[in-house]
């Protein structure tokens, strides 16, 4: 099977769907829990942006982990929005991009007025997934969540609101993926390393703030539909573990996420407080909202 034209269908699929919604103009979150929602059920898999030849901009919808479910909702949700389209944070395009007059969001140069193409899908997803917007090798790919937060902020596509809803300061010294050359082969290409090394060392600089676990049921009801939950880990060298979306349920937020666990993309059965409590690793929150 053509792998690429399954993903063309399933966008094509996607599209239809979405026009037969009537999604709020003002509320960016509705669109992303109805985009997340239309891959329940698809297949978790691991390692789909991992390659023994050069870094790629990869794009499948076929099977997703908890990152690359996350960065396709978040670049189908500006590709498909207008109103989104039209925010004015002036951005650069990436290499081999197009310049198309009138729009403005990651999107800019990119995406007219109603058009929503497979090329423009593909295009959004690199700005999301690479810092600047750019693929320029691995190291460019924003492997760490925090920092992912932190260039898709610089970029306009989404506003860490971690510390606006009652998020506490927290600094980490974060060297998870030079400690384990092992586990990315990339890496093993000494100037590949070398560039993840200052990347890091950029990361431990900065001052981040997170939600505690044991504040997450008082301070539920500022997180939005849609909103982009990152979980924090006191695993050494490592800030971010795990991420999905938040979804109501009966008033409780729940997570709606790519599941190792459970091989699919599926809506938590737990609330998001009482998931977080499961593991010991679990040590809170950041919390992301599309701009």
């Amino acid at each position: 099977m053509d792998r690429q034209a399954e993903d063309r269908r399933i966008f094509k699929r996607l599209i239809s769907f979405l026009k037969k919604k009537r999604l709020s103009r003002t509320f960016p979150g509705e669109a992303m829990l109805e985009i997340g929602r239309f891959f329940l059920g698809t297949p978790y898999v691991a390692g789909t942006l991992e390659s023994k030849d050069d870094e790629q901009v990869t794009v499948n919808l076929r099977g997703f982990d908890c990152v690359t479910f996350v960065e396709n909702v978040v670049a189908l949700t500006w590709l498909t929005e207008p109103h989104l389209q039209s925010l004015r944070h002036p951005t650069s395009l990436p290499s081999g991009g197009t310049s198309r007059p009138g729009v403005g969001g990651p999107s800019a140069g990119w995406v007219r007025s109603g058009e929503r193409s497979f090329e423009d899908f593909r295009h959004l997803i690199e700005k999301v997934r690479y810092r600047g917007g750019r693929l320029q090798g691995y190291s460019s790919r924003l492997h760490y969540f925090s920092d992912w937060i932190f260039d898709n902020q610089k970029k306009g596509v989404v506003r860490d609101v971690t510390r606006k809803i009652g998020g506490r300061p927290f600094r980490k010294e974060i060297h998870f993926m030079t400690s384990n050359q092992d586990l990315y082969p990339q890496l093993k290409k000494g100037a590949e390393l070398r560039k993840m090394g200052s990347v890091e060392k950029a990361i431990t600089r900065r001052s981040l703030f997170f939600i505690p676990k044991e504040d997450v049921r008082h301070l539920e009801d500022r997180i939005r539909d849609g909103d982009l939950i990152a979980i924090t880990t006191n695993r050494k060298g490592l800030d971010i573990q795990h991420v999905g979306l938040a979804a109501r349920v009966k008033n409780r937020v729940h997570l709606l996420h790519a599941s190792s666990r459970e091989g699919k993309v599926l809506l938590s059965k737990e609330t998001l407080q009482r998931y977080l409590m499961k593991s010991r690793a679990r040590s809170g929150i950041m919390v992301a909202r599309v701009s």
